[in-house]
């Protein structure tokens, strides 16, 4: 998430940078802006940079309310009446209070204190421990703070709506809220193994109370963070990081914001280093320690605002795609020379890359880089210009001279079948990772050239699949194989040497994991970097969740009738979706929680999850390709059918085509829009 967060590899001068370096030296600004990343992956960068960290809960990271209604049946996120108002600090939201606050403000007299609105914080380190309660570690941490007792019922985190009322009632509460309130539902629920015990009044921590507007956890973490991505927080949040990190958060305009804290939560209040006294030392730092701290401050201007979901629409589109474009959503088919089955395609397109292209390796192994012009060049309504295609074809495969180049000759086992989890390709579109062969190795080779670069032994059986993690700064990456030993293996692709391991032209090379659990051949797996985790599948079953180090953490039970894992996909959010033969899907929480399951009549080949995992594309033997929505599995809309099965899919950088390989031989592309899916069927519930 955070490979571009600098300009060049300069470590040395990551590691010296002041937080306000780091926030210019970044792109993810503009970035936001532009709508590649989210709102809540900005705000995890400003928190980051900024100096919140899970690992202090001092500085832990800060997230805004959005949703004022706790009380609804249904919850209108058409309604502006519904968000909170995120030009204004948590204080000033109630009109009332703000007036409590800027009295105690304009009247402040002390000669050691200076003035201030909120002598309390919006984040402290037992506000993040009541809102994680019921997750351990935070369960026995908030004991240990509380001499070994829970505190009163009233004053424990036990309901959402009360939570949100003493916010804008209650002058000693101004808190804000924790990232874990957008992706963790068992922040909700007491599931502790053990009693949490009785409260000093005789009551049991129970779960929380949730909003009438949302049935379970997961529904109510799923439409808050709904809310958050909302077209409505989207044009005022930079308003909002305005008071927490930036030029609203100290002098004349935090006063004006109404927007002021109590001395000792800024950087820099007090110098620590020129208190020699130990024990005044302690004092001021458990001062420090139980006022809350405000982050590193970023900016001293106002931030940008983000530019309009239409906007951004308008400026992707071309005049072609507004007429019979839009009607028929096949951009267009490409055909290659051999009539293979297209076994997989990728599509590393972002427009730095010295060579973005949609890659497609075929059954027989013959691959083409067949070159990207973009859908902007799809418009054909410049005078004088050539009309030109999104896809070029490989000039090797096309004049079929250069064939040789591209044929992988190296011989696998017989009785490996070649399906879309042999290959991986590198996110700089320059090698392609092949498995199956005989010797029980996987294997480099150049796309360039064709040559074989690199032979990884390390299986005891033929490696069966292989994946690959998101690519970070300088193109280092995650490859993870598995085998018919039962075993997955967990590599590291050094981008800068352009192979696996340390020193990819040494001889031996070592997995940095081995993970161990399933009893027969792996089928299918994937690894998320970004949550930490393995999810793979074995012939027959189950299916298991790894850390990277190997810990064999969950096993996601299926119903009983969905046997044979064949495909897997995760999402940065936490959804795991599996396939398994015979047509059935099934969608877990990260933490294995079974969140729902169907039933499909066609035989799916590929499946692919957009980037914010709300989104499942699927295509199979009858040739459609069909758009779900995650949360409830259902069908959203069908593409025309293609006279041939679909075999593999990619996506676009930007996710405005869709590319699948066809079973006769050719590539379809298709125009997407995932905007259609939001506006059409997510606005209420």
């Amino acid at each position: 998430m955070f490979e571009n967060i600098l300009i060049g590899t300069e470590f040395e001068r990551i590691s010296l940078a002041t937080p306000r370096q780091l926030y210019k030296a970044s792109n993810m600004t503009q970035r936001w802006q532009r709508r590649e990343i989210s709102n809540f992956e900005y705000l995890m960068f400003l928190n980051t940079i900024s100096g919140r960290t899970y690992n202090d809960l001092n500085q832990y990271p800060v997230f805004p309310w959005v949703i004022t209604n706790y009380d609804s049946e249904e919850l209108d996120l058409t309604l502006p009446s519904n968000f909170r108002d995120l030009s204004k600090p948590i204080g000033a939201l109630n009109p009332k209070r703000a007036a409590f606050f800027s009295e105690r403000f304009d009247t402040w007299e002390d000669d050691q204190v200076p003035k201030f609105h909120y002598g309390t914080h919006y984040s402290t380190s037992s506000f993040t421990l009541m809102w994680l309660l019921r997750v351990e570690p935070f369960t026995t941490f908030f004991l240990n703070l509380q001499g070994g007792k829970f505190d009163h019922a009233d004053r424990t985190f036990s309901s959402v709506s009360r939570a949100w009322r003493n916010c804008q009632r209650d002058t000693s509460d101004v808190k804000e809220l924790i990232p874990e309130f957008y992706y963790l539902p068992e922040m909700f629920v007491n599931s502790n193994d053990y009693s949490l015990g009785v409260m000093d009044d005789g009551t049991v921590v129970s779960d929380v109370e949730l909003p009438p507007w949302a049935k379970t956890p997961e529904e109510f973490v799923r439409i808050n963070r709904l809310a958050l991505e909302s077209e409505f927080v989207s044009c005022q949040l930079h308003q909002w990081i305005d008071l927490i990190f930036g030029y609203k958060q100290q002098g004349p305009e935090a006063i004006r914001a109404l927007n002021v804290f109590y001395y000792l939560t800024y950087e820099g209040a007090v110098n620590l280093s020129s208190i020699s006294e130990p024990v005044l030392r302690e004092a001021v730092e458990a001062q420090i320690r139980s006022f809350g701290q405000t982050p590193c401050q970023l900016l001293i201007e106002p931030h940008p605002p983000r530019s309009s979901a239409m906007q951004v629409y308008l400026l992707l589109q071309t005049p072609m795609m507004f007429t019979e474009q839009m009607q028929q959503d096949v951009i267009m088919v490409l055909k290659f020379p051999s009539n293979s089955p297209v076994a997989h395609v990728a599509a590393y397109t972002q427009p730095g890359l010295t060579g973005p292209a949609v890659i497609t390796v075929t059954a027989n192994r013959l691959f083409a880089v067949n070159k990207w012009h973009g859908l902007s060049g799809y418009q054909g309504t410049v005078q004088d210009q050539p009309y030109q295609l999104p896809v070029e074809i490989d000039p090797l495969i096309a004049s079929s001279a250069g064939m040789h180049r591209r044929q992988i000759t190296d011989l696998l086992d017989q009785s490996i079948q070649i399906h879309s989890q042999c290959f991986v390709i590198t996110a700089d579109n320059r090698f392609i990772l092949v498995c199956g062969f005989w010797d029980k190795s996987f294997r480099v080779y150049s796309t360039d050239s064709g040559k074989l670069t690199q032979i990884v032994f390390g299986h005891r059986d033929v490696v069966t699949c292989l994946a690959r993690s998101e690519s970070y700064i300088g193109g280092d990456c995650y490859i993870l194989s598995g085998s018919r030993d039962a075993t997955l293996l967990l590599w590291y692709w050094n981008g800068k040497h352009n192979g696996i391991g340390e020193n990819p032209g040494t001889e031996f090379t070592t997995p940095r994991a081995i993970l161990t659990g399933h009893d027969c051949e792996i089928t299918c797996a994937t690894v998320c970097a970004e949550l930490g985790l393995v999810i793979s599948g074995s012939k027959e079953g189950p299916c298991l969740i790894h850390s990277m180090n190997g810990d064999l953490l969950r096993t996601l039970e299926s119903p009983e009738n969905y046997m044979q894992p064949r495909l897997v996909q995760c999402s940065t959010e936490g959804h795991c979706l599996v396939y398994y033969e015979k047509g059935s899907f099934c969608m877990f929480s990260i933490n294995g929680k079974l969140l729902g399951h169907m039933d499909v009549e066609e035989n799916i080949k590929a499946i692919l999850m957009s980037r914010d995992g709300q989104y499942l594309l699927s295509g199979g033997d009858a040739g459609v390709l069909t758009v779900w929505q995650i949360h409830d599995l259902k069908q959203l809309f069908v593409y025309p059918g293609c006279d041939a099965g679909i075999r593999s899919m990619a996506m676009s950088h930007d996710q405005r085509c869709i590319i699948t390989g066809m079973a006769s031989g050719s590539i379809v592309l298709f125009y997407n829009d995932f905007n259609r899916w939001h506006h059409e069927y997510q606005t209420r519930y």
